[in-house]
């Protein structure tokens, strides 16, 4: 089965991601794709194991194989837990339901670690962007601003939400160069102080229900084995002598 038959056939959840699903999209804006799929189990069982994400096969488009998603999502990678949360919604089956149900399981306070880790690597860039070139990329500064809001929205409700709301117009304005690098600056560092005061006092559990994951995804290995089994068990009864 190639990685493109796991997407094309195996997908539980997809979704729209960056700036259209953010609420930040402009005319041109590229439609980014994200996907879950699952493997079926048997794929497992060989020594070439299954893909654990796909590039493709469109442009724009991402998939992880179920079992790695979780992983990332349990790990509070800000892009897994996002994707779980995204408004635009292209796919979805009753795995996908199952998974969407279960994203509550995923958040811990681990997410101010994981958010503030990411926004630290972006803001090192626009700094050299600056040094080097006297202005940092505006659509990344940008899209900074709205990591950070979203990381302290988080540790103070306990609720992820993607769509900037009432901040597009504001956040737009940044990426058309129309504040100053030290207003931007000034803007990142206070989000950032107000994510840690959040953090003092979250709703969040300190870790992830990971036992609530991993029943899940037992369950859905499980029975993808039991459905390759009967599947097999009607081949072999169709082939005559196949039962014997």
């Amino acid at each position: 089965m190639t990685p493109e038959e796991l997407v094309a056939g195996h997908t539980i959840y997809s979704c729209v991601m960056g700036s259209r699903a953010f609420g930040l999209a402009t005319e041109g804006s590229d439609t980014d794709v994200r996907g879950i799929y699952l493997a079926p189990t048997p794929l497992f069982w060989r020594f070439e194991k299954p893909p654990t994400h796909v590039e493709g096969p469109a442009d724009e488009q991402f998939s992880w194989e179920l079992e790695r998603f979780c992983e990332l999502a349990l790990r509070a990678n800000p892009t897994a837990l996002e994707c779980l949360h995204s408004p635009l919604v292209e796919h979805i089956d009753d795995t996908g339901r199952e998974l969407l149900a279960l994203r509550g399981a995923f958040l811990s306070r681990q997410a101010h670690v994981t958010f503030a880790r990411y926004a630290l690597g972006q803001r090192k860039k626009l700094d050299a962007d600056v040094r080097q070139h006297g202005a940092p990329r505006w659509k990344h500064a940008m899209h900074l601003l709205r990591l950070l809001m979203s990381c302290r929205d988080l540790l103070r409700t306990g609720a992820l939400t993607i769509d900037v709301g009432a901040e597009r117009e504001r956040l737009l304005a940044v990426r058309r160069g129309e504040f100053s690098w030290p207003e931007v600056e000034s803007w990142m560092t206070r989000l950032a102080t107000e994510s840690d005061e959040a953090a003092t006092a979250t709703p969040l559990s300190p870790e992830p229900d990971r036992a609530r994951v991993a029943e899940f995804l037992f369950r859905v290995r499980r029975d993808s084995a039991l459905k390759a089994d009967a599947y097999d068990e009607v081949v072999q009864r169709a082939v005559p002598g196949g039962g014997q």
